[in-house]
């Protein structure tokens, strides 16, 4: 019998931060340990792993942070945080400030379990240890660590059952969970022939291949992503809701129904932060036995709550190696704590145990070094996923070339050549891929390998050509571009889709070609399958009148010449076709034809007129958020001080002073509908940041609205003059961009949110303004007027060397909100101005 002892804290803060999915968890153990001298931290997957080392490779940079996992090593020679696999991980800790296990209610999983239940006992940090996972575990823990102090975190979003969903039902951005590689190709090739295909996660996918599948969801690419039970464990995406394809799984000993925890951590995954999530399962992906969750475990995945842990499997972690029968007799001895079961023979001691009973195998092992570096041979992961009997071989072939030295350089680098191919299928490929894991596994290892370093690196490029290679194959299989575009288009955003009509009549959505115009007839185009071609027909439906004005309007432009508006004139070759004059608003001016036309005949002035508004509206459309303004004023719902407030942006284009804006009658509960219709209330200036570009303000002019100079590239700093151009405010002797300007406030208002504690000011950051080009004494000028008054900077005492002490700033406000006044003979014209355009609207 083994009585495993727990680590000591040795003074250091011992953690358990328990809850379900989504509940920071993991975000904590990240700012914890970048808040220590040093860290490490356990991960269930090589593929976690690799994602919380590029997020904290990003805070502490690339000489201070190190991956180290069976079959990769990145590790600097100064690094200070760890980011590992739980088998990776040093067994006490390796002495740094700060430990973290994550997951650790893997502790109760059958192969790997004793390994998690290992550095649970003995994994401890100087200053801080962090056990991170469910809540079913919580009995156990505080059970095994006396003193510890327990934490448990509520779920950011709610999940909710929705039953079972059709394939043609499944909403956008949904996971569909399957377990078995043959179910995951299933549907997923349903998905790409009816919704435009999937993303396919697995955990056999080195990091790469996940990380770009990955990609193609996160992206928008596709909205549906299909994936093994690995999605669970620690896949941060954006996947509203899961549906389950299946509700049971193949466990290496038998097939059997998910556990409700099980469920829970996959269910998880819908919903990130404060966005809920749905789950519910796939329709006739289950068998009869398993119809569905049951209200049992729907009400514990909704509520969180399990039945808790009652067992963690242990096994002896420092074995004797007198003899391979004492090796063996310590790996399966029975723990004598009642809260640890003794571990499930995994494939390790299975493989140990059949090679033993080999003569061949087993022949001159009797030093404790030689049995010691045996035990290590018999730990190679089976990445090939190919059982006792085959993994057993190939750990002895290993052997064999082990037991009197390490193996050449020559023949690993022909094994990882071989292995290096990018012909294939995608099942082919994989295989590769765990292969080549195996090699990098081997050329980890210290002393199993010559010229350790180089194999390494041929290996890692291997697996990277190979991901290259899966990553292609998975998309041209799962992926079909122009259904998907073609869905997306299909749905309540049809309107912002992109639809191009080519030169050569080749009609194109979102750059994929769906057909071609033959005349004024559309064509499907011939090379689309069959399930393509409803949809390609619906798609031009909704999209061909757009279409045949395109075509119509290039017809005519062909003849008429270049088109251009200038000085509120419609020209062609320099020449005036058409007068714009005021029409209902400024952002739909009224087109008269010059009067040579009068003496055209009235059907062709007529088709002249047509031609030329068709174009005119076309050329207008960057003035679509002045025309929403315009809309909402005609609106009795949004209130009469709303209503006047818009006809004064649309009157001034779409910027006013604050001062003038009559904020202070605006109720507050009005204010988000003027957030909607994208106009920001600024410190200095109320203003629509759509109309700051350049094509609208050039477009302003070039109609006659706006008399004011206009910047041709809308520039963020410019010189000053006499007469500031539309969009921007004084400062100094140079001027900027009202939403420039408002970017350098908020930042200012930020920092002074930030340093609120302290009595002696704030500072405020000048490498903004300096990237603008905004010089320092115009900055300051510009922040005076929102209030911001900068304090005396103290010089260096006489003889000290150094930076001087940051400026220190203070704020008071500059003025109150109020209503123009009325009484002076300028406003007076405003005013009337403002209520002749309402009139106008109202018309």
């Amino acid at each position: 019998m083994k009585s495993p002892r727990v680590s000591p804290l040795s003074g250091g803060r011992l953690r358990a931060v328990l809850g379900p999915t989504n509940t920071g968890k993991t975000h904590l153990a990240i700012e914890r340990l970048c808040g220590h001298s040093s860290g490490a931290i356990g991960f269930p997957l090589r593929l976690l792993a690799r994602e919380v080392y590029d997020k904290v490779r990003a805070i502490k940079g690339d000489a201070q942070v190190a991956l180290i996992t069976g079959e990769e090593r990145i590790e600097p020679p100064n690094a200070r945080y760890f980011l590992c696999t739980a088998e990776a991980m040093p067994r006490d800790g390796g002495g740094h400030a700060f430990v973290a296990l994550d997951e650790v209610q893997l502790s109760g999983d059958r192969e790997r379990g004793h390994i998690f239940t290992d550095r649970l006992l003995h994994a401890r940090g100087r200053e801080e240890t962090m056990l991170l996972g469910s809540s079913t575990i919580e009995p156990l823990v505080r059970a095994l660590l006396p003193g510890v102090e327990v934490e448990t975190r509520p779920r950011f979003s709610t999940l909710t059952h929705v039953g079972i969903t059709k394939l043609s039902r499944l909403p956008p951005r949904s996971a569909v969970v399957a377990f078995s590689v043959e179910q995951v190709y299933t549907v997923a090739e349903m998905l790409r022939r009816f919704r435009g295909g999937a993303a396919v996660v697995m955990g056999a996918l080195s990091p790469e291949t996940r990380n770009r599948q990955v990609e193609l969801f996160q992206s928008g690419e596709v909205d549906y992503i299909v994936a093994t039970d690995a999605i669970g464990m620690g896949l941060n995406l954006d996947v509203h809701h899961v549906a389950f394809a299946s509700l049971s799984k193949y466990d290496g000993q038998r097939q059997r129904r998910l556990t409700p925890a099980e469920m829970a951590q996959i269910a998880g995954r819908a919903g990130r932060h404060h966005q809920d999530g749905t789950f519910g399962t796939l329709a006739g992906s289950h068998g009869r036995d398993a119809p569905g969750f049951t209200e049992d475990e729907i009400f514990g995945i909704e509520s969180h709550r399990f039945a808790p842990m009652t067992k963690l499997f242990w096994r002896e972690p420092q074995p004797r190696f007198s003899s391979l029968a004492v090796l063996i007799a310590d790996l399966e001895a029975r723990p004598d704590e009642p809260q640890l079961a003794p571990a499930p023979e995994a494939i390790d001691l299975a493989v140990l145990k059949r090679l033993a009973e080999d003569p061949a195998t087993a022949t001159g092992l009797s030093s404790p070094g030689q049995i010691r570096r045996f035990w290590e041979t018999c730990q190679l992961p089976d990445f090939r996923q190919q059982g006792v009997d085959a993994h057993a071989r190939f750990v002895g072939r290993l052997w064999r070339d082990l037991r009197h030295g390490q193996i050449g350089a020559d023949y690993v680098a022909a094994r990882i050549g071989e292995l290096g191919r990018v012909d294939g299928d995608i099942d082919t490929l994989q295989g590769r891929i765990a292969a080549i894991r195996s090699w990098a596994y081997i050329c980890q290892r210290p002393d199993w390998v010559l010229a350790r370093d180089e194999m390494a690196a041929r290996a890692r490029s291997a697996e990277a050509r190979l991901s290259d290679a899966l990553h292609q194959r998975l998309t041209e299989r799962f992926v079909n571009r122009r259904t998907a575009v073609l869905m997306r288009g299909l749905g309540k955003d049809a309107g912002l889709l992109r639809v191009t009509l080519e030169q050569d009549d080749q009609v194109k959505v979102e750059g994929e070609t769906i057909g071609r115009l033959d005349g004024f007839r559309f064509v499907v185009d011939p090379t689309a399958g069959h399930e393509d071609r409803k949809l390609m027909l619906a798609a031009a439906e909704r999209h061909m009148p757009q279409l045949l004005a395109e075509k119509a309007d290039a017809m005519l432009r062909s003849e008429l010449g270049d088109l251009v508006l200038e000085q509120g004139e419609l020209r062609r070759d320099g020449r005036a076709m058409a007068v714009l004059e005021r029409g209902k608003s400024p952002s739909l001016p009224r087109l008269v034809l010059a009067k040579e036309f009068a003496v055209l005949p009235s059907a062709e002035r007529t088709r002249l007129t047509d031609a030329l508004q068709a174009w005119l509206d076309k050329a207008l459309s960057p003035l679509t958020p002045l025309r929403k303004l315009e809309d909402a004023a005609r609106d009795p719902e949004a209130g009469s001080e709303v209503r006047a407030l818009l006809l004064t942006l649309v009157d001034r284009n779409g910027d006013v002073q604050r001062e003038s804006a009559g904020l202070a009658q605006i109720p507050k509960d009005k204010r988000p509908l003027l957030r909607r219709l994208g106009v920001t209330i600024g410190a200095l200036d109320v203003f629509v940041p759509a109309l700051l570009k350049p094509a609208p303000r050039r477009l302003l002019q070039a109609i006659g609205a706006d008399r004011r100079p206009v910047r041709p590239a809308m520039e963020a700093v410019i010189e000053g003059g006499k007469h500031v151009p539309a969009g921007y405010r004084r400062a100094g002797d140079q001027a900027v961009r009202v939403d420039m300007a408002e970017k350098l406030f908020r930042a200012a208002y930020e920092q002074r949110a930030r340093q609120a504690a302290q009595n002696l000011g704030f500072t405020v950051d000048v490498a903004l303004p300096t990237s603008m080009g905004l010089l320092p004494d115009n900055f300051q000028r510009l922040m005076r007027d929102a209030g911001f008054r900068p304090g005396q900077v103290r010089p260096l005492v006489e003889g000290a060397f150094g930076p001087p002490a940051p400026q220190r700033w203070s704020w008071r406000p500059p003025r109150k909100d109020k209503a123009p006044p009325r009484t002076d003979r300028a406003a007076v014209a405003v005013e009337g101005s403002a209520f002749a355009a309402l009139a106008d609207l109202m018309r």
